[in-house]
């Protein structure tokens, strides 16, 4: 089976839906089938090395005959600059859902009704969580997100002298001005446990200022951006990893991430996040400094408290393994072009 894997974004870009379509690719591909990624990211300086064919910015023309070529056209989120092939040449269109159709505020604006509308010509729809299948108009089937096994795992021999972690981008949606206000509140309860900060962003000049307010920021650690073995060392260097994004997430692959690596997580409920953290953690209402301070306070003051809902976490992990993922994405297009 011949796939054209639509992203508009890839690697080199960093984010979770890249990363995503990089690593179903990848475990397609490697169940049999031919695919190619087409992308409207630009490479970077290094030649790509991916198991599948990388076809980037490609000109109208080029679409066209890729899309000729293959039996099924494979969109990551509904894109209409690159759906209009589909107008002169009929294949399967099959979806998966990544993010909400909608804007930040929440308002579904006419592009995101028309990409709505338009799910009910696709062959099959997939969201990453039940909490997006269920905000679809469409029938769709649920297929998590996986996550990198063969790179987050247990390190032997590392101490987790540390207590809390983020790993993210630093913009508004994440929510690390209320994690920095949770730990005011608990410094008023005489916790001071000290945070890392993985990441970088717009936020980040915003976000020092509030520790500096706080009076908490020589127990925050800004680390910048980290990627690979580096990150994997941060995250078995910490107890609990902490996800406390503003809005409702479609899923979090951070979270699964974490548990991978030994770290209980504290997460926001809405959206798909509760589910990627499954049984390894606990949650809190998004949003809600004071709650977040709530489900923290007890897990700070024991060491070893939380550590009892790692205990699931080998039969969660396996869930959302790369292969696993990978099959069940390939079972999905091998129906809809038979």
């Amino acid at each position: 089976m011949r796939i054209l894997h639509y992203s508009p974004a890839f690697l080199p870009l960093i984010g979770g839906l890249e990363l995503n379509v990089a690593n179903i690719a990848t475990q397609i591909q490697h169940a049999g089938h031919e695919v190619v990624v087409v992308t409207r990211t630009p490479g970077g300086p290094e030649p790509d090395g991916f198991a599948f064919r990388v076809v980037r910015r490609p000109s109208p023309l080029e679409l066209l005959r890729w899309t000729l070529w293959c039996d099924v056209f494979f969109q990551a989120n509904v894109s209409l600059r690159g759906l209009w092939p589909l107008l002169l040449v009929r294949r399967p269109w099959v979806v998966s859902h990544h993010s909400w159709y909608c804007r930040s505020d929440g308002r579904i604006a006419w592009q995101d009704r028309l990409k709505r509308r338009l799910l009910r010509r696709a062959a099959a729809s997939i969201a990453v969580s039940r909490a997006l299948a269920d905000d679809l108009e469409v029938c769709s089937i649920v297929i998590p997100n996986p996550y990198r096994d063969d790179l987050f795992r247990l390190l032997p021999g590392i101490e987790r002298m540390d207590a809390l972690l983020f790993v993210g981008r630093l913009v508004s949606d994440k929510g690390v001005d209320i994690l920095l206000d949770a730990l005011g509140l608990l410094a008023a309860q005489g916790l001071t446990p000290g945070l890392t900060v993985v990441g970088d962003g717009p936020e980040r000049p915003r976000l020092e200022e509030q520790a500096r307010r706080l009076g908490i920021a020589d127990r925050i650690d800004f680390a910048g951006t980290q990627t690979g073995e580096d990150l994997v060392r941060f995250y078995n260097r910490h107890r609990l990893l902490v996800v406390p994004s503003r809005y409702n997430e479609p899923f979090g692959i951070v979270a699964l991430e974490g548990i991978a690596c030994g770290c209980v997580v504290v997460g926001s409920a809405g959206g798909g996040l509760q589910e990627a953290i499954g049984p390894c953690g606990r949650t809190f209402r998004n949003g809600d400094a004071a709650d977040l301070a709530r489900v923290l306070e007890p897990l700070l003051r024991d060491p070893g408290a939380g550590r009892e809902l790692l205990e699931a976490a080998p039969e969660h992990l396996e869930a959302h393994s790369s292969e696993r993922i990978g099959r069940a994405y390939a079972r999905a297009l091998e129906e809809v072009a038979a």
